[in-house]
């Protein structure tokens, strides 16, 4: 399907992919600023955000509406950037066409990801909605942070329960959630239950990769990122301490610093 796509500035292309739930606005933490040196295209992947999907669908679909994409786009070559589902899709183009990408940057995601998330209760999902409500009405707001947000399933998405962190979820999180579509969640539940294990085909990867984790990540946890880093050839790996699923809007200034300073170092990975 035809996908709704945002594209920002001029350059050497970038292609950012969102997880799940989310939406091209989703990345805008990485795309306001990336847009500033390279020209960020960032969909909105089938069934998320204003991509609608027709009916059923697989996640392979997602690599197919990719590449027609960047067929569209008449983009020859580019450097992938993912967070969460989007790093595992990214990594399937790479795999599936290696010549085709210069670089690969991974967000809290893995090839063989695993959780320990704990069982959700009544009350997570209580206080989870009462603040996710609080919050989009009024972002960051410290005293609902303290009562709600550390008692709702946030304190697993966001390790540091931060007013910054928070205004990212009312500014770039809560449309993304409500657009995702009942499609989208069952395609990717069966494929949660295939038990997806990509690790021994990263050996087709050759090209310049950095793997950036959270330390206390509870959805795909630091050590399935670490394990698929030591399986790319040529790989930079980083953990940030304190931080959760959600580390770029828990630690923006530092892990944009950080990507920043492996494409000074990784000239190929954008040429």
């Amino acid at each position: 399907m035809k996908l709704n796509v945002e594209i920002k500035g001029k350059g050497y292309p970038i292609l950012c992919l969102h997880g799940h739930p989310g939406s091209a606005q989703s990345l805008s933490v990485f795309t306001n600023r990336l847009s500033n040196r390279f020209q960020t295209i960032a969909p909105d992947l089938r069934g998320y955000g204003k991509s609608r999907p027709n009916g059923h669908f697989e996640m392979r679909d997602h690599l197919t509406d990719l590449t027609a994409l960047l067929d569209r786009l008449s983009i020859d070559r580019c450097l992938l950037l993912g967070w969460s589902l989007g790093g595992i899709l990214a990594l399937e183009l790479a795999i599936d066409n290696p010549q085709r990408f210069s670089g690969l940057i991974l967000i809290a995601s893995a090839a063989y990801p695993r959780g320990n998330h704990p069982p959700i209760t009544w009350q997570d999902l209580l206080f989870t909605g009462v603040a996710g409500i609080i919050n989009y009405f009024n972002p960051g707001w410290q005293w609902n942070i303290e009562v709600f947000g550390t008692r709702s399933l946030f304190r697993y998405l966001m390790h540091q329960q931060t007013p910054q962190a928070y205004r990212y979820v009312a500014s770039d999180g809560v449309a993304a959630y409500l657009q995702t579509s009942n499609a989208a969640q069952k395609a990717l539940f069966r494929a949660l239950r295939s038990r997806y294990n990509r690790l021994e085909d990263l050996k087709s990867i050759d090209i310049p990769c950095l793997v950036l984790a959270g330390g206390e990540d509870r959805h795909i946890t630091a050590q399935s990122s670490l394990e698929t880093a030591q399986h790319l050839k040529n790989c930079q790996w980083q953990c940030y301490p304190n931080t959760a699923h959600l580390f770029p809007w828990e630690i923006p200034s530092q892990v944009l610093k950080d990507v920043d300073d492996w494409l000074e170092i990784n000239p190929q990975a954008i040429s």
